[in-house]
């Protein structure tokens, strides 16, 4: 049976993958971020999480995408 995230486990994936995104240099790097951006919002998606947090990960994977190209 999957186990339903919790709270605690959603905060923490969404500040890891927080982390993992401001930490790319390079676009193929960003890549992999943008997975995980995709696997939060399929992972999350079951519990309802408040849509401010997939908007603050594209927000910020976008801004760092932008950083890479300078």
């Amino acid at each position: 049976m999957p186990q339903i995230p919790t709270t605690q486990s959603l905060e923490n994936s969404f500040n890891k993958t927080i982390s993992v995104i401001e930490s790319c240099k390079t676009i193929i790097q960003l890549e992999g971020a943008s997975r995980m951006v995709k696997n939060f919002k399929i992972m999350y998606k079951e519990v309802g999480y408040p849509k401010v947090l997939l908007y603050t990960l594209e927000n910020v994977l976008q801004k760092q995408h932008i950083k890479c190209q300078l």
